[in-house]
């Protein structure tokens, strides 16, 4: 459980290793991806990638949501900033499995007495009607591979997306961590950096 001793080691053992590192973060930051994963406690970003502090922008929520443009001020602002502001390269929208919010997205009624939560995932409420012809052993699953290519799809209705994309200065990839068996299944790429879009 976390408490204040942690606080205590990285204060007197990690960050003495880190100084540097830390001296130039404080002075300015260039991640270069932004990581959009969920709130779940088992999902832990810089761990998956094995990135250090100022390397991953990171957006966290409950299903890895990204609601289309305009309709949700929170996720855009941050999309907004990472794109415009930090000019990142890289998005990656990182699903995993056992996740709660697909469950829910599929079962509604096991989750209408948790309101904010039932009206949230409801952004991914087309993810229903593409694994409806899916055996019921593998819904779940294959509603949180169709998740992450939805909030691909939402990501592009952001204008600095769209922008970014068309000039070649921008590439969003889709991934499903298997927390049980500690493998990143790479399911989608959308884009290429370089020369722009015609």
């Amino acid at each position: 459980m976390p408490d204040r001793s942690g606080v205590h080691r990285f204060v007197t053992e990690a960050y003495p290793d880190l100084k540097d590192h830390f001296t130039d973060l404080a002075a300015v930051q260039r991640p270069s991806t932004l990581f959009v994963t969920c709130s779940d406690s088992r999902v832990d970003p810089s761990l998956i990638t094995q990135t250090k502090p100022g390397e991953l922008f990171v957006l966290r929520n409950v299903g890895n949501l990204i609601p289309v443009h305009g309709a949700d001020h929170e996720s855009g602002a941050v999309v907004e900033y990472a794109v415009s502001v930090l000019k990142v390269s890289r998005i990656v929208v990182c699903g995993h499995s056992n996740c709660g919010a697909m469950a829910g997205l599929l079962n509604p009624e096991g989750i209408k007495h948790l309101t904010s939560v039932a009206g949230w995932v409801e952004h991914a409420a087309p993810v229903r009607d593409r694994v409806c012809d899916v055996h019921a052993d593998a819904q779940w699953d294959a509603a949180i591979r169709e998740s992450v290519g939805l909030q691909i799809e939402h990501l592009q209705t952001h204008p600095c997306v769209s922008e970014a994309m068309a000039a070649g200065n921008l590439v969003i990839e889709g991934w499903v961590y298997d927390i049980g068996h500690g493998k990143v299944d790479f399911h989608y790429e959308v884009g290429t950096l370089g020369a722009p879009n015609s």
